[in-house]
């Protein structure tokens, strides 16, 4: 985060090059539920509810070259949070159509790691999509186009991203009461396609969120010595991160919302065919706690 903020909201404007040559206003604002700058944008989406999402590619684009800077002087690694990511309506299907804790979709907490994250659900991979919602689908494949990764690459620096049709370890998470995910570094290079990581992409989806529910993200520095930020999961909040062997992160505070809640996210990963420079190590997902780490 950049000392040099004079105040604790900055308004500046977007110049969109699409048809309608539509103005966005981009406010940074300095909040309690997170402390890094958070960019709350203004996303309009004209279609109705039954169409298929599509995200703008002209107000993406501005938006990379905007926030670029500030993601990459972040610390304790490149990161950005961003309110209103997606338009208000199209969020608003997302969470709609997102499936229930007892849907068939979920691989079964029970028997996956129980003591790095309990209580957590996820699909695995893209095999489990099948019968999700046609929508939940479109959205997933919207965050793999070319819009998005555009947007990404700008953001970030790094260029030729390659998406995960599969969405492995990725695509829908959700968190139930009692359910926690400890401080990690993620796996290193895609099982499959031998792929380097280098970008996760988290969407929160969690109206009315409280941050007496726990369940916030962590970001740690790289010797796991502190705690640098701590990032509510609130309803419609992008998170961007470079991922690397010292990109410590998680949920390690239990949720404790209500019983009929959850913590719900969407999660995208990105891949390069050449691993950072200086951190080409093919690790598995690696768990951290204060000056101590375990390999899974």
């Amino acid at each position: 985060m950049r000392a040099c903020r004079p105040s604790c909201c900055i308004s500046c404007t977007l110049e969109s090059n699409s048809c309608n040559n539509l103005a966005t206003e981009l406010t940074v604002l300095l909040r309690s539920d997170c402390d890094l700058p958070i960019f709350n944008i203004e996303n309009p989406w004209k279609k109705s509810d039954s169409a298929k999402p599509f995200l703008d590619f002209h107000y993406y684009d501005g938006l990379g070259k905007e926030l670029s800077s500030d993601y990459r002087d972040n610390i304790p690694f490149p990161n950005i949070v961003i309110d209103n990511f997606l338009p208000q309506s199209m969020a608003e299907m997302v969470l709609k159509k997102f499936p229930n804790a007892d849907s068939d979709i979920w691989l079964d907490w029970q028997k996956r790691d129980v003591v790095n994250q309990p209580k957590k659900q996820g699909i695995g991979d893209a095999t489990r999509l099948i019968g999700a919602d046609r929508f939940l689908i479109d959205i997933l494949s919207e965050f793999n186009s070319y819009t998005v990764v555009n947007f990404l690459e700008l953001l970030t620096g790094i260029e030729h991203l390659i998406v995960d049709h599969t969405y492995l370890g990725g695509g829908l998470h959700q968190t139930l009461p009692g359910g926690k995910l400890n401080i990690h570094t993620d796996f290193t290079v895609h099982r499959s396609l031998g792929l380097y990581r280098r970008i996760n992409l988290l969407l929160f989806l969690n109206e009315n969120w409280k941050p007496e529910y726990g369940g916030a993200l962590e970001l740690w520095d790289e010797n796991m010595v502190s705690r640098v930020h701590e990032i509510q999961p609130i309803f419609n909040r992008c998170v961007i991160f470079n991922t690397s062997t010292s990109s410590n992160h998680g949920q390690p505070t239990p949720v404790s919302c209500p019983a009929d809640m959850t913590r719900k996210s969407i999660a995208l990963y990105y891949y390069t065919s050449t691993p950072q420079p200086g951190d080409d190590e093919v690790k598995p997902t690696t768990w951290k706690e204060p000056g101590n780490h375990l390999d899974k």
